[in-house]
């Protein structure tokens, strides 16, 4: 899927902006949900700008229809680095960003900013060289227990139109870990028995391995799936909506949601990724799989990704304590 830069163009976005997207997309081969984030925080920067620096008055225009389209060269050569931390205290107490949500804006201002100094030559100084990320601290993986996961897919109303649908997307989440836009990009002719292969983050093409109930699933579903009223482009698409069109990340996240509430799972806020914290984590608690098998499972660039994992295994930390010795003094 491309990037459509013409839409940018007609947009009112800065120059600047659109050729920094455009080389995302063709040069770096950034993934389309990477480069719409990258667009989101600089709007969000340059609409913050534009008031920071006097440009505009709020009191004549809302803060999403800001004109960002006259920010020059002149004007991103006179940002300063106390400039981003200021957008940074901005995003933290007036947009309530969490530190997660400010990690990666920080990660967006310093390959715009790398991108205008080494590449553009529109700036002369990097501002963004010394930025530093917020401090994140390090959260357990929300995810359902085996019992919980088991009730889920128990609780599915087989007389709903979509049964074999939800049921086999929820079974893939569960089993296979992989990401919501992944799930929605999966082709059928990408399927050869118990293997799919999937274009994952980063547009990098790894193999998931169906278990027996991801087959089962997927059988159920194909036998039930009926394509008639789609178009010839729209069969190709493993999942598709009700109006025969390939199912969006939206209506999987509704779906999931719905699920989830008639389960009576209604403690935390489960969503995709967490059903793929999920699978990652009934995989190594009870799977006896590995770290690096793990990472390859999830199609993690880096190991540290998949740490997270290994914390959360309670029943053998609880274990460990009581084969202590001294336990039964």
């Amino acid at each position: 899927m491309k990037y459509d830069i013409q839409v940018l163009q007609n947009n009112n976005l800065p120059e600047s902006l659109v050729d920094f997207l455009n080389y995302l997309e063709t040069i770096k081969s950034t993934s389309v949900n990477t480069i719409d984030g990258y667009r989101i925080d600089l709007t969000i920067f340059f609409r913050f700008m534009m008031i920071y620096k006097g440009k505009v008055n709020t009191d004549l225009v809302e803060f999403e229809d800001i004109d960002i389209s006259v920010i020059d060269s002149d004007f991103l050569k006179n940002v300063k680095l106390r400039d981003l931390y200021a957008f940074l205290s901005f995003t933290e107490k007036y947009r309530d960003n969490s530190s997660y949500a400010r990690a990666r804006k920080v990660a967006t201002l310093k390959s715009y900013f790398k991108f205008l100094f080494g590449k553009a030559k529109i700036i002369s100084e990097n501002p963004a060289l010394e930025l530093e990320s917020p401090k994140i601290n390090k959260r357990h993986p929300v995810y359902l227990t085996l019992n919980q996961s088991i009730h889920l897919l128990g609780s599915l109303d087989k007389n709903d139109k979509n049964y074999f649908r939800d049921y086999c997307i929820l079974t893939f989440f569960l089993n296979c870990g992989m990401r919501l836009s992944e799930l929605c990009s999966i082709q059928i002719d990408k399927i050869r028995e118990d293997t799919l292969t999937i274009i994952g983050k980063g547009n990098k093409e790894r193999t998931v391995y169906l278990n027996e109930a991801c087959l089962k699933a997927l059988s159920n579903y194909l036998n039930a799936r009926n394509d008639s009223k789609a178009l010839p482009e729209n069969k190709k698409i493993l999942f598709l909506s009700s109006r025969n069109t390939p199912i969006n990340k939206r209506t999987v996240e509704i779906m999931i949601k719905k699920h989830i509430t008639n389960a009576g799972l209604t403690d935390d806020k489960y969503t995709p990724h967490k059903l793929r914290h999920t699978a990652a984590t009934l995989m190594y608690k009870y799977g006896n799989v590995d770290i690096r098998s793990l990472q390859s499972i999830l199609g993690h660039t880096n190991i540290s990704t998949t740490q997270i994992y290994t914390h959360v295994d309670d029943d053998s930390l609880r274990d460990a304590v009581k084969s202590n010795p001294l336990s039964k003094l």
